[in-house]
């Protein structure tokens, strides 16, 4: 048999050292387990458990039957979503753009790795506070950037200081990741730390990224500030990602978009005229009738989820071993496990939130991602973006288990 040299390698390096998704790794298992029968409760995914709006699905059928959708469209997308994400995004957030800073991609994790590859050259470092949703590193590693992690505590409800980032900076930082409401901690800025970070961002002629996807999931006094609206003085080295999966209930439409200076934005639609082209027309239809449409449907879900949120938050909480933050965004609960790690439960003892979330999944059959993906060991990710019975059913089981040590 021929030896494998470095040559002969069949996947290259770049792309063998990208792990799974842990958060979509979760789910496909969860899946996979009810589709054997078994009655798994999955909080694993980011996902709303609503249909999409009637009214969009509406626009999207009538789409499939305009022949002038079965073509080739622009790469950067369809100019009347262009300019409607320009209007939401003004209506939304106070941020003034126009349609020619928007780009339309493939769902939002295409815009970040986007945002990412148009920033970033080889060696160039992106800070990055954890917990963090598992694709960032991935994206700013593939982009060639080095992600520099910044820990970020329970104490301190997981925001960043502007005393962390100054302390993590140097001669090649060039990206500041920024994400408020936050995946996976709920976490929302107070206007003043958003000010404070973004000044300091403008001092050092950082760039920041600022994923906005959560934009309409906050709860009690904590409301969504955008960072460059706040601080005017960052739009010209600042990049919005968002898009329609979460505020509509639309993750597997895939429609997102990224919002920057024009040059930006003009080497970014050229990169994805050579990876996808077009973002498939009938979603981009789609998302036009979502974020051209009012928010009475957001409103409801919102007010499911900020419910849902409280109740998971109350039964986690009087569990024995857990602390956990109250919800402020998103719709994540993010428990302190690390008092449930090398103790037996169950006459099973878990050393790390990995074994634990593995350990669930199979006594218990309710599914989590453990805090390990998201760059902070002893803690996991619960979404509440799932019916209110499947919530009281498998904080009920995930109770019970904990008694029983």
């Amino acid at each position: 048999m021929a030896s494998v040299t470095p040559q002969t390698k069949r996947v290259s390096a770049r792309l063998s050292a990208i792990t799974e998704s842990a958060t979509l790794a979760v789910d496909a298992k969860a899946k996979a387990m009810k589709a054997q029968g078994h009655n798994v409760i999955g909080f694993g995914a980011g996902e709303p458990d609503f249909p999409t709006p009637e009214h969009i699905v509406e626009a999207a059928v009538k789409a499939c039957r305009d022949v002038k959708y079965h073509r080739y469209t622009p790469a950067a997308g369809l100019p009347e979503l262009r300019q409607a994400i320009a209007d939401k995004t003004l209506r939304d957030s106070a941020f003034s753009c126009t349609s020619d800073q928007v780009l339309v991609t493939n769902g939002g994790k295409h815009a970040v790795f986007t945002a990412f590859a148009a920033l970033c050259d080889p060696g160039d470092e992106v800070i990055c506070p954890a917990p963090y949703w598992t694709t960032y590193p991935e994206a700013i590693t593939l982009a060639g950037g080095v992600p520099v992690i910044i820990n970020t505590t329970e104490e301190t409800d997981f925001r960043v200081t502007v005393e962390q980032l100054e302390k993590a900076r140097t001669s090649r930082t060039k990206v500041l990741l920024f994400v408020s409401p936050d995946n996976p901690s709920g976490a929302v800025y107070k206007p003043a730390e958003v000010i404070a970070i973004g000044e300091w961002a403008v001092k050092h002629g950082i760039w920041v990224i600022t994923d906005e996807i959560y934009e309409h999931l906050t709860y009690g006094p904590h409301l969504f500030t955008s960072m460059p609206t706040l601080v005017p003085d960052l739009v010209d080295q600042c990049i919005i990602v968002n898009g329609v999966a979460k505020t509509y209930a639309m993750t597997g439409w895939r429609v997102g978009w990224m919002i920057g200076p024009k040059d930006v934005i003009k080497a970014s639609t050229n990169f994805q005229s050579h990876a996808t082209s077009n973002v498939g027309n009938v979603s981009q239809v789609a998302a036009l009738a979502a974020v051209s449409g009012d928010l009475s449907a957001v409103a409801m879900m919102r007010s499911a989820f900020e419910r849902r949120g409280n109740t998971m938050h109350q039964m986690l909480s009087a569990m024995p071993g857990v602390t956990c933050m109250q919800p402020q965004g998103a719709f994540y609960c993010f428990p302190n496990f690390s008092g449930l790690l090398g103790v037996d439960i169950g006459g099973r003892t878990s050393h790390t939130t990995m074994e634990l979330a593995d350990y669930l999944l199979t006594e218990i059959q309710i599914a989590c991602v453990p805090g390990e993906a998201f760059g902070l060991p002893g803690y996991a990710r619960f979404s509440f973006a799932l019916g209110d019975a499947d919530i009281a059913d498998g904080m009920e089981r995930l109770s019970k288990l904990l008694n029983r040590r």
